[in-house]
């Protein structure tokens, strides 16, 4: 028998789904009549939950009790989890065992608190936005379904990282996930694309965490799945840039670079594309905010503050003062 997960409506078929939806309200008609089911009679539902929860549990259990069936629920502290097995590994036991296995984890809520910011800052610019995907949230599949919803929501590149996430209990290393496995995830993000122009890159930690040999390996195995373009996180010499542009042709990404690799001629060179300082803009924000916030809270006076402000031409244009005047003027007059 074919296994066959359900992790999102786009993964069915409109004719599929209201089978189902038809199916079920079948069920529950003959329920109220007093008819027992026995679709899931000697089978026997996992719910693996890494948060709390009350509707979800409920309806699962007693939906397989109504059908004939029996329901096992398991939190983290009910398993290996906690103690640093991944959900990838438990699911495999449980696999082996139960017949069915329900998830409720908080990957599909990171990834939906992500998509949902993303029109937002879409609609404030005119710039192609180019989103930090992490591991995909989860497992092949999870990277596929991350894929799509945060090309429908409006990126215009995104990156997908080897990274296994989150760390496990009880270390502080980094630790990288195998390289069939990630390009298992590369093949998986290429397929939920739907847009050819949607740049998919990858993205791997072996430099600081393996060595130059096994970054090489990564990023030519990523190469050979399709990505378009391979992000070197933790890159520190012109040395190691080298050496993996050497092996590979597609263009290279870097991400927080600095001494030696601050030579943009050297970066343009050797195939690097982008060269990310992301964490730069976002730490002076916060050092102009708690400046801003202390220095009030200590009696000065606004009005002395005024040349550490934005002027008023720079907060015309973030704001686009000149293009809400213009359209007052033309839809409101």
């Amino acid at each position: 028998m074919t296994c066959r997960h359900f992790l999102s409506l786009l993964d069915f078929p409109s004719e599929d789904l209201q089978q189902l939806i038809e199916k079920a309200m079948d069920l529950k008609s003959g329920l109220r009549q007093g008819q027992l089911s026995s679709v899931m009679k000697g089978k026997t539902l996992a719910m693996v939950f890494e948060k709390a929860s009350t509707r979800t549990r409920v309806s699962f259990e007693i939906g397989a009790n109504q059908l004939g069936g029996s329901a096992l629920f398991l939190s983290p502290g009910d398993s290996q989890m906690s103690r640093g097995e991944s959900l990838a590994d438990t699911a495999r036991v449980l696999s082996s065992m139960a017949d069915l296995i329900v998830m409720r984890t908080l990957a599909h809520e990171r990834l939906t608190e992500v998509a949902q910011q993303i029109p937002r800052i879409c609609r404030a610019s005119n710039l192609s936005l180019m989103v930090d995907a992490d591991h995909g949230y989860g497992n092949a599949l999870n990277v596929k379904r991350t894929v799509e919803e945060l090309e429908s929501a409006g990126v215009s590149a995104l990156t997908i990282e080897d990274t296994v996430l989150p760390r496990q209990f009880g270390t502080g290393e980094t630790a990288l996930i195998s390289i069939e496995e990630g390009v298992g995830k590369m093949k998986a993000a290429l397929s939920g694309r739907q847009d050819p122009s949607l740049v998919v890159a990858g993205r791997s930690s072996a430099l600081s965490v393996t060595g130059v040999e096994d970054a090489i390996r990564r990023t030519k195995a990523y190469e050979a799945a399709g990505v378009d373009a391979m992000f070197l996180s933790g890159a520190t010499t012109k040395a190691e840039v080298e050496a993996v542009r050497a092996e590979v042709k597609i263009p290279l990404m870097l991400g927080g670079a600095g001494g030696e690799l601050s030579d943009r001629a050297f970066l343009s060179a050797n195939g690097v594309r982008i060269a990310l300082q992301g964490h730069l803009s976002f730490s002076a924000s916060v050092k102009a905010i708690y400046d801003t916030l202390k220095a009030l809270r200590d009696g000065v006076v606004p009005g002395d503050l005024t040349p550490t402000l934005a002027t008023p031409d720079l907060m015309g244009q973030v704001t686009r003062r000149a293009d809400y005047n213009t359209w007052t003027k033309e839809f409101m007059n």
